[in-house]
């Protein structure tokens, strides 16, 4: 019982390591897919922000454009009107996030301070061109300047989303690289310690199950070989004294037979 048991415990071992390398590669392909999948959205992610700030820059030259067309030519103020409200809502949304707009909230603290800088620039934006009724009193000169002063600093914000990114992938691909080196180390500590030891023992196993086939069968072939002559006098024989002595010779053949069959078995459990 205490035999079978180490048997036992020698095969579930063989089959742990094996499972050990199936699990190992099936777990480090998952991390190595999650964070190139992780890596993908957070590139989605960081240039549909980067998008949204671009275009903010677009909306306050166009308002510069809608006021000089609403002083000198045909003014759009459902246009005008819808420029300024998105103006203003991106600009928080960029801050605070928004799930409609798919952006998280801003957790740069250098850009947070520039979007501190552009409050003021922001604020007499939509301050001077709250009141349509107003607009021809409003200056194209200052108007533009802090327009000119928003776009700087937007500028900057954009610059700054971008490198902010760049920074973001350069640390993805960096940890890919340090866990394609771990899985590549892993696989070859485990063909080294798991996978080489099983296939020599296994062909040592092949070895000795060969030479002990070879002698076996060579040690049983030559007891047969004597049974087979001993029957054979045995029936020309007509002396009974010769008689009981074939016999008794047949009988030892066939012990020794016997016990070769169970080195045989014994031998092969052995190995096993």
């Amino acid at each position: 019982m205490v035999k079978n048991l180490f048997k036992k415990l020698k095969q579930s071992k063989s089959f742990n390591n094996y499972y050990l390398l199936v699990f190992t590669v099936i777990v480090l392909t998952i991390a190595i897919q999650s964070i190139i999948q992780f890596s993908l959205a957070q590139q989605r992610r960081d240039a549909l922000r980067i998008n949204i700030a671009g275009r903010q820059r677009m909306l306050s030259q166009m308002l510069v454009k809608n006021v000089y067309q609403c002083k000198y030519a045909t003014c759009d103020y459902g246009k005008m009107r819808l420029a300024i409200n998105k103006l203003s809502s991106v600009n928080d949304a960029l801050q605070k996030g928004s799930d409609a707009m798919g952006l998280e909230p801003l957790d740069n603290v250098e850009i947070q301070n520039n979007f501190d800088k552009l409050q003021p620039h922001l604020y007499y934006i939509l301050d001077t061109l709250e009141n349509f009724n107003q607009l021809e009193e409003v200056s194209i000169e200052d108007l533009s300047a802090e327009v000119d002063q928003f776009l700087f600093i937007m500028d900057t914000i954009v610059t700054q989303f971008q490198k902010a990114s760049e920074k973001d992938i350069k640390a993805l691909m960096i940890i890919e690289l340090e866990l394609a080196v771990f899985s590549l180390v892993i696989l070859i500590v485990e063909i080294f310690f798991f996978i080489n030891p099983s296939i020599k023992k296994i062909t040592v196993q092949n070895k000795k199950l060969k030479e002990i086939s070879w002698h076996q069968t060579h040690a049983f072939k030559s007891h047969m070989t004597n049974i087979k002559n001993f029957n054979h006098v045995l029936g020309i024989e007509k002396n009974m004294e010769h008689k009981k002595e074939i016999i008794s010779f047949l009988m030892k053949e066939l012990k020794d037979l016997e016990d070769v069959s169970n080195n045989m078995v014994k031998s092969l459990e052995k190995e096993q």
